[in-house]
């Protein structure tokens, strides 16, 4: 892994915009640069699938505008976000 790598939306949670799952390109909008801006998105581990409105986890971004994306963990949900 390159060492100049851009974590800074790492661990940042969004929420699906347009369909993610394999082979697809799907949308996610998360808080950026002090406002709410839309991703690329691509399911992490290359085979789950998140439908419109479903929160999700940020793994990896590459800039400019795409981002990888697992599901939210459970500690993650609801009222408990940090």
């Amino acid at each position: 892994m390159p060492r100049n790598v851009d974590r800074s939306l790492t661990g940042r949670i969004g929420r699906v915009s347009g369909r993610v799952g394999p082979g697809t390109l799907g949308e996610v909008m998360l808080p950026f640069r002090g406002g709410i801006s839309a991703f690329h998105a691509h399911p992490f581990d290359k085979v789950s699938s998140f439908a419109v409105g479903e929160e999700v986890l940020v793994i990896y971004y590459e800039p400019p505008q795409t981002v990888y994306v697992d599901e939210l963990p459970d500690v993650l949900r609801g009222g408990s976000r940090p």
